[in-house]
């Protein structure tokens, strides 16, 4: 799994590599192995895009402006759930299928067409059955008639007529509404998932922001204090009551701390641009975060009660359940496609015909379709449908324990990072006075600049830890209200802002 640059740098500085180094050369060799762990993590690290996943993309409805966009948590969700690709996708995907919906829906309503037409025709008699032949046996019949007419006639014809058709009764059709209903809840359900997951990408990608911002705000802290370490011992040196390896190693830091920043920057600047992409703002936008990291204890919760939550609102638990609905529905289509079918149709016209006006004309005709024989085609669509059925419900019985496993899992992680969170402040509070144990025998002349750079990268490590600690427990409280269901509503109550 890659990992980001930031996460790379609190990886080692975990490991403890700065602080082992017992001389200068180790030192510098340690140095040169971050280095090289930060140059191969940003090489191997490729930024996600909307071509592997739609959620990480949107419409760009923000251009740039000189004016620095101030952007809340709150302000990024709503802008996600505006622009977001994923979801505007999920949004026209639910109306195609409350498109097909109305289709359904057409079945059971009347079709009625008007339908007219004008032309000039050319009748040939003969060819029609009415040659010399039977004109003769005529004029028998009618002695003292005249039948002597043009085999080759012409007439304008013009005719008007309204049509109208409906399906007074069909198993099928009635079927086919039910499951066109079910599929278009199953649908609005699976919307409301893409917009959780609108809400914990952007969520993830502004907390992520937060941390990258605190580990440059941290390198730069860190930075100004190495300076400084580096300076007190620059002039000792010249003073000559300081050794030359003495001041080495508080320049080897502070030049290791600088490296830190840059990358840490650099880091920065990426996961907002990842941010900006996902809620609809130009990338060259300068956006000013104006939330900071939220901690807050989150209520102790039991897996029943976060379990019972998420039956009630889990949107993909409810799009299966309206799947299987949909199916128990075309299921039904294909069986009941052995009843009868009752139709009606009719129409009635006006003709007139070389300008001489007729009697309108009309039809009425009631259908009866009784299928008398399909039965290998009609027991395959059965059989079928029954399969997708009862695959649905084994998805369905799965995902009820799904839920109860993301719901324990979650609720462990929520556990754990809080303990991390404590054991990280803790290690801050012990760093520093560390530090300031070591500054003070530094500048009494009882020890050395290396204890004091090896506490220096204490500090550093323990602020790093704190941050990604810090970082990890935000995500943690966000899987509980995903996996209960209410991240959409609740995220900020879980949040603990």
């Amino acid at each position: 799994m890659q990992v980001s640059g930031r996460e790379q740098v609190c990886r080692l500085r975990r490991r403890g590599e700065v602080r082992q180094c017992g001389n200068l050369a180790r030192l510098t060799a340690c140095l040169a192995l971050a280095g090289a762990a930060l140059a191969t993590a940003r090489a191997q690290s490729a930024n996600p895009s909307s071509a592997q996943n739609p959620f990480y993309g949107s419409v760009t409805v923000r251009q740039v402006t000189d004016e620095p966009l101030r952007l809340s948590l709150d302000d990024a969700i709503q802008m996600g759930l505006r622009n977001n690709l994923g979801l505007k996708e999920a949004e026209n995907a639910e109306r195609a299928i409350h498109a097909e919906q109305l289709e359904a829906l057409q079945q059971f309503l009347p079709t009625i067409r008007l339908t007219g037409d004008s032309g000039y025709y050319q009748h040939n008699l003969a060819a029609l059955g009415f040659g010399p032949g039977v004109v003769a046996n005529f004029a028998k019949v009618f002695p003292g008639k005249n039948f002597n007419f043009p085999l080759i006639t012409h007439d304008t014809l013009t005719e008007g007529t309204l049509h109208y058709d409906q399906i007074l009764f069909s198993g099928p059709v009635i079927a086919g509404w039910k499951a066109a209903g079910a599929a278009t809840r199953a649908q609005h359900f699976s919307t409301n998932t893409a917009r959780g997951d609108v809400v914990q990408d952007v969520a993830d990608a502004y907390l992520h922001c937060i941390a990258a911002q605190s580990e440059v705000n941290n390198a730069r802290a860190q930075e100004k204090a190495d300076m400084v370490e580096w300076t007190h011992a620059h002039e000792a040196h010249e003073a000559g009551i300081m050794a030359n390896l003495d001041e080495l190693r508080p320049r080897v830091q502070y030049q290791a701390q600088v490296q830190a920043r840059i990358a840490a920057e650099n880091e920065a600047q990426k996961e907002l641009i990842l941010l900006k992409r996902e809620i609809g703002v130009d990338p060259g936008q300068n956006v000013i975060l104006t939330d900071k990291a939220p901690y807050g204890y989150l209520a102790t919760q039991t897996p029943e009660d976060v379990r019972a939550l998420a039956y009630r609102n889990r949107n993909d638990y409810r799009n299966l359940q309206n799947q299987v609905v949909e199916l128990k529905a075309v299921h039904s289509a294909y069986r009941s496609q052995r009843w009868p079918t009752l139709s009606f149709s009719g129409n009635y016209g006006v003709m007139d015909i070389g300008g001489i006006g007729s009697h309108g004309t009309f039809a009425a005709i009631g259908t009866l379709s009784v299928p008398i024989f399909r039965e290998g085609r009609l027991r395959g669509d059965i059989d079928a449908s029954q399969a997708q059925l009862e695959a649905v419900e084994a998805q369905l019985a799965d995902l009820r324990v799904k839920i109860d496993q993301q719901v324990r899992t979650a609720l462990l992680d929520v556990d754990a990072s809080r303990k991390l969170v404590d054991v990280a402040r803790s290690n801050v509070e012990l760093a520093s006075r560390e530090l300031s144990d070591e500054t003070e025998r530094v500048e009494a002349g009882v020890d050395n600049t290396l204890p004091l750079v090896e506490a220096q990268a204490s500090v550093a490590a323990a602020q790093s830890y704190l941050i990604e600690s810090l970082y990890q427990y935000g995500l943690s409280k966000l899987a509980v209200a995903r996996a209960a269901g209410v991240l959409e509503t609740q995220y900020r109550d879980y949040l603990g802002r």
